[in-house]
C-alpha cells in the first residue's frame, strides 16, 4: 500500500477548534483543534492565501499571487457564527471568511504552501518586502 504525505490526508469532515490565540509579537495566530491538532499560521501567509475573491478569484486559474506582506499583521478576529473567523489586517484588508478547515489546511499543510507562494513570487518577479 502506497504511503501518504500529511499533505496528501483528507481534512477532518468538520474540525472544531478549542481554542485561538494570535501573538502580536511574533505575528502568529495559533489555533488548537479537537482531535489534538495545533497550527501555529504566520499572518503573511493568512494573508496572502485569504480565502477572499480578491486573493484567490472565482476559480484556481485566477488566484492572484499578493507580493509586500512579509511585515503584515492582524489587527482584530471577528468570529463569524460558529464554523469561521474574519480576520482584519493592518493592510486593512478583511473580506476573507477562514472557516474551521480553512484554518485547518492553512495549519497543517503551511510548509508547501509556503514553498509554492515563494515559488510564484520569484517566478513573476515579486518579492514578500513592500
Amino acid at each position: 500500500m502506497p504511503s501518504h504525505s500529511p499533505a496528501a490526508a483528507p481534512l477532518p469532515s468538520d474540525p472544531v477548534p478549542t481554542a485561538l490565540d494570535y501573538n502580536r509579537s511574533e505575528k502568529l495566530l495559533t489555533v488548537s483543534f479537537e482531535d489534538g491538532q495545533s497550527f501555529a499560521i504566520p499572518a503573511e501567509l493568512l494573508r496572502v492565501e485569504s480565502p477572499s475573491a480578491e486573493v484567490q478569484g472565482h476559480g484556481p486559474s485566477q488566484k492572484v499571487t499578493v507580493p509586500g506582506r512579509r511585515h503584515v499583521a492582524i489587527m482584530d478576529i471577528e468570529t463569524v457564527g460558529h464554523y469561521a473567523v474574519r480576520l482584519v489586517f493592518d493592510d486593512l484588508h478583511d473580506t476573507g471568511l477562514y472557516t474551521w478547515a480553512t484554518l485547518y489546511r492553512l495549519g497543517r499543510d503551511q510548509d508547501q504552501i509556503w514553498r509554492d507562494y515563494l515559488s510564484a513570487l520569484d517566478a513573476q518577479g515579486l518579492s514578500r518586502d513592500p
